[in-house]
């Protein structure tokens, strides 16, 4: 009889072609999906946390420099970024609700499409502070140049910080964006619905967390130093 049940079970799995042969039914890959982003995401923490751990020891060492160094980041910039990014996790929110209610592919791609309109608004922002950091040749280097004589070695230290964080941040906003727009040309075929929405929702966790880096990011790079 548990053999009938068996042979039942999976000729029932068979009807949905997205469920991969290994498992069971969709939860159970959802649910082997789901925990293997937050493994990933759990890789990513200790990938960032070696340069806040740098970014930590270092600001004990040279507090006044850091506090100096961060007056040329443009705090209204920051706080407008932070403001898009805040956005893009609420449309990305949406696009996995959307997508777990089978919506209609028109509102699925809406929300991803609005999700990605945000995140390269906050490139473009970005993109305006390299080039203000590269005119005023706080580019660390041999072309490095600090206001203060007094800084000129220690502020490259904070700079190079600082794109290193910023430039991871940017590539994983990047890798995003293109995968938000391989999932809205998936949504647009109506390939997403109440049953399978996986890639979406691992979407999301990913979204999310590249999101929080940069609030923990914002405070520690533009207001170390206080009201410039």
């Amino acid at each position: 009889m548990s053999e009938v049940h068996a042979a039942l079970a999976d000729h029932g799995h068979e009807h949905h072609p997205r469920l991969q042969h290994h498992f069971d039914s969709l939860e159970q890959q959802l649910y082997a999906s789901t925990f293997g982003m937050w493994v990933f995401l759990v890789t990513e923490v200790l990938f960032f946390g070696g340069l806040f751990m740098a970014y930590i020891v270092y600001r004990i060492w040279y507090p006044d420099m850091f506090v100096h160094a961060s007056s040329h980041l443009s705090v209204p910039l920051g706080t407008f970024n932070t403001a898009v990014l805040i956005g893009s996790s609420l449309t990305m929110a949406y696009a996995v609700n959307a997508a777990q209610r089978g919506a209609r592919p028109r509102e699925q791609v809406i929300w991803l499409f609005g999700t990605m309109v945000l995140g390269a608004i906050f490139l473009g922002v970005k993109v305006i502070e390299y080039m203000d950091k590269i005119t005023h040749h706080l580019v660390p280097g041999p072309n490095f140049h600090f206001e203060d004589p007094a800084y000129q070695a220690t502020a490259q230290i904070y700079y190079s910080l600082y794109f290193a964080l910023t430039g991871l941040h940017a590539s994983h906003m990047i890798v995003g964006m293109v995968i938000l727009a391989i999932l809205a040309y998936k949504a647009a075929k109506g390939q997403f619905t109440a049953e399978w929405y996986t890639p979406v929702e691992i979407m999301g966790l990913y979204w999310h967390f590249v999101d929080l880096v940069w609030i923990f990011l914002f405070p520690l790079l533009y207001l170390i130093g206080g009201a410039h």
